[in-house]
């Protein structure tokens, strides 16, 4: 029996040119790719800005309601749940537990008074969670 091969078109590809398209892509990648993450890296920290922002509006919300911002021990859960003795809280300010977290998923701290004669901060640790940092786990304060 004799076999008879497919024309070339119709077959499929040699490991040669799948490497050679596999370098090709990763070469491709290795310079975009820091351009990608540095993209990401700023979406995130303006997302926690953004987010701080919102829960500052919240907090300016609930002062006008109830005469006081929660104090540090209340913290932002006082935005979702009744704390003791803010007998005209008209709550909830925000809908969920997960508009308390930063863009890296740690809680926001929230401290009040604030520094700088503020009256409250919101403050973000950065995608370290831990206090100090530079670039992406920069800490951001409102």
């Amino acid at each position: 029996m004799k076999r008879t091969h497919p024309p070339r078109s119709a077959r499929g590809f040699t490991l040669l040119e799948l490497v050679i398209v596999l370098i090709i892509l990763g070469t491709i990648m290795a310079f975009l790719a820091p351009r990608i993450f540095g993209n990401v890296e700023r979406a995130n920290q303006s997302g926690a800005k953004i987010k701080m922002e919102q829960l500052a509006g919240q907090l300016e919300i609930m002062r006008l309601e109830v005469g006081r911002y929660p104090n540090s021990q209340e913290g932002l859960k006082a935005l979702i749940e009744k704390p003791a003795g803010m007998d005209k809280w008209n709550g909830p300010y925000v809908k969920d537990a997960q508009q308390l977290k930063d863009p890296w998923g740690n809680d926001f701290r929230y401290n009040q008074p604030g520094r700088e004669n503020k009256p409250y901060e919101i403050i973000s640790l950065g995608a370290d969670g831990k206090e100090g940092g530079e670039g992406e786990n920069k800490d951001l304060v409102n």
